[in-house]
């Protein structure tokens, strides 16, 4: 093989190389964005539970007192 026709190969790999790079980047952004909405979801539903959790608590007192 001659020279040229290794370095052609060599710019290949490099080509690739920085594609994947790409993809890699790509996606660790959107796992990044995934995980900030799991978060906000999850929140969402804690706070959601602890509502729930003092409506009833309150709906019992109700009961007690009357």
């Amino acid at each position: 093989m001659a020279k040229a026709e290794y370095q052609e190969i060599i710019n290949e790999y490099k080509e690739q190389v920085r594609v994947l790079k790409e993809q890699v980047s790509e996606l660790t952004e959107a796992c990044k964005l995934k995980d900030a909405a799991l978060k906000r979801a999850l929140q969402k539903l804690e706070y959601t539970t602890d509502d729930l959790d003092k409506m009833q608590e309150k709906e019992k007192k109700d009961e007690t007192d009357s």
